[in-house]
């Protein structure tokens, strides 16, 4: 199954937030990541990946940090989600929440699927924190 670019535009920063949610990482393991755990229907490419990472850090929702190069590497530029990008996060997954129970309301034999849970996010606001 293709996914539309419009689809995936709308759903790149919940799934870029969502994987960093889990710990800070680097570009080509995020790509990989997505990947993995879409079972190989997103398959960003770089040139898709690293302008986002730019607009999220610009926005505040992520934050950048050299690391060390691996042996005979090149060094990697790993990204960590911000307290901003957690509670941004959080709004984006009720926002896609909203969106999937409406479709699954409407159109019929539709299944509620795991990928579309939001991570916990521990140290988001409000009142969801009792679900």
């Amino acid at each position: 199954m293709r996914v539309s670019k419009d689809l995936v535009a709308a759903s790149a920063t919940p799934i870029v937030l969502g994987v960093l949610s889990t710990g800070e990482d680097y570009g080509y393991s995020l790509l990989r990541r997505i990947t993995e755990a879409s079972g190989g229907t997103l398959e960003w490419s770089e040139g898709m990946l690293y302008p986002l990472l730019h607009r999220l850090e610009r926005q505040g929702l992520i934050a950048s940090r050299w690391g060390e190069a691996p042996e005979g590497g090149r060094r990697r530029k790993y990204y960590a989600i911000t307290e901003l990008g957690r509670a941004e996060l959080a709004g984006q997954a009720s926002q896609w929440r909203a969106v999937v129970d409406t479709l699954e309301s409407l159109l019929p034999g539709t299944r509620t699927s795991a990928a579309f849970q939001a991570p916990a996010v521990a140290s988001a606001p409000g009142p969801r924190e009792a679900r």
